[in-house]
Formats: structure tokens, sequence, C-alpha cells
């Protein structure tokens, strides 16, 4: 009778989302941050950032302190994704692993200001190069979150900051979704949508009138969905 490896290893990654130009179509589009492997197995392939569990560490400080360490990133919106610890993540390796993800998003700036190497790169999370180990899944399985979390959470406030205007707001929508929003049926179910409270402040600037500024009530998302930090 085969038996299984002796020891189980505990890992925790992160996929990482940031809105970011298209390289060829230049609209808004998901980007994450890959870190290149330096040592077996699959040396020289690409993977989510990540590393083992240290005895005296959480999982979420572990998780923070890996992106400081490898993209000089400090998310605000830092949650707990899933846990993946199928038994043929990493056949070759001599111990079973089992990783914690967790996902986070980052502003524009925030990525712009992040480390880039010959060994840390962005790519456009739909067009990502061949990953290492199930890290391919990860991102599918992070991608189909965030598409189906966006519509009803506080979530795009990571990506905007604490106010924006409703052109922001559904350029965010439409970059997650992939796909076209009509403005003024966005601008009606938002504003319906009672998620949202209008500001006296308006953006200034371009070709365009002041647009209102608004945020997100946190009364609401507060209470319906948690902190900023673990949604």
């Amino acid at each position: 009778m085969a038996h299984g490896p002796e020891r189980v290893a505990l890992a925790v990654s992160t996929v990482i989302f940031a809105l970011r130009p298209h390289p060829t179509t230049r609209r808004l589009a998901l980007w994450i941050p890959l870190v290149r492997r330096i040592r077996a197995p699959h040396q020289g392939t690409w993977a989510l950032p990540g590393g083992p569990l240290a005895t005296d560490e959480g999982l979420a400080a572990s998780a923070a302190r890996n992106l400081r360490e490898t993209t000089r990133l400090a998310p605000r919106y830092l949650e707990q994704l899933y846990a993946f610890g199928g038994l043929d993540r990493a056949p070759s390796a001599a111990e079973r692993t089992v990783s914690v993800v967790y996902w986070a998003l980052v502003r524009p700036e925030e990525a712009d200001a992040s480390v880039a190497t010959v060994n840390v790169k962005w790519f456009v999370a739909d067009e990502h190069p061949e990953l290492a180990f199930d890290h391919a899944l990860i991102v599918e399985y992070a991608l189909w979150r965030l598409r189906n979390k966006v519509e009803y959470s506080r979530i795009a406030a990571a990506f905007l900051g604490e106010t924006f205007t409703l052109a922001e707001l559904r350029g965010v929508h439409e970059a997650v979704l992939q796909r076209t929003l009509d403005p003024a049926n966005f601008r009606r179910q938002m504003e319906s949508s009672g998620r949202l409270v209008a500001t006296d402040e308006f953006r200034t600037g371009g070709r365009h009138r002041p647009a209102r500024l608004y945020r997100h009530d946190e009364s609401i998302h507060l209470a319906d969905n948690g902190p900023l930090t673990g949604l």
C-alpha cells in the first residue's frame, strides 16, 4: 500500500490586482504582479508572490510581509481568498504543501511605485504566462471571485480611494467585468442602490464639466461586509 508524504508544509500566497491601461487597447484592465522562481521546482517559471509560513507568524502577517519583501506593496485591502491543498500541487516535492491564498487590491499609483526587476513583473491578469504549480488555477479563481463581488460590495473603493466620480466607478466595473456599461443605466442603478453618498465636492479639470464626487456609505458596508481590510 502506497503512503503519502510524511510532512505537510503550509505556505501563504497572494494574488494582487491593480487597474492599469492595457498595453494594446489602452483601456483599463486588471493586472497582477508575478515573481520568477529562482530555484527548483519550476525554476525560471513565473509564480504568485508567496512563501512558507513561519512558525511565529500569523497568516495575514505572513502575506503582508512577503508582499513588502518581494514587491514593496502594502495594500489596504487584503482578504483571505481560499486554501489550495490538492495532492498533485507539487508532485516532485518531498512534502505536500497547502497554500492559504490571499488577494489584495491596490490603486494605480501604488502599483506604479512597486518594485519591478528581472524577477518581478506586472502582467495583464487574463494574459499571464505559464505559471508554476497550480497558480494559474488560483488566478482564475481570484478573477471569478472579484467579478462576482464587485457589483454588490464596496470593493471598488480599494481601486479608487475614498471619493470618486460615477464615471470612475463605472470604469472600474467595466474593467473588472470586461464589458461596456451604459452610463445612464449605471448612474441610475448606483444612485438608487442606497450604497453611495453624494459629497459636496467635485472633480474639476479636463474638457468636461465638473463631476460630483461620491463615497460609499460606511454604515451599510461596514455592517454588511466588514472592514475594508477583510471584506
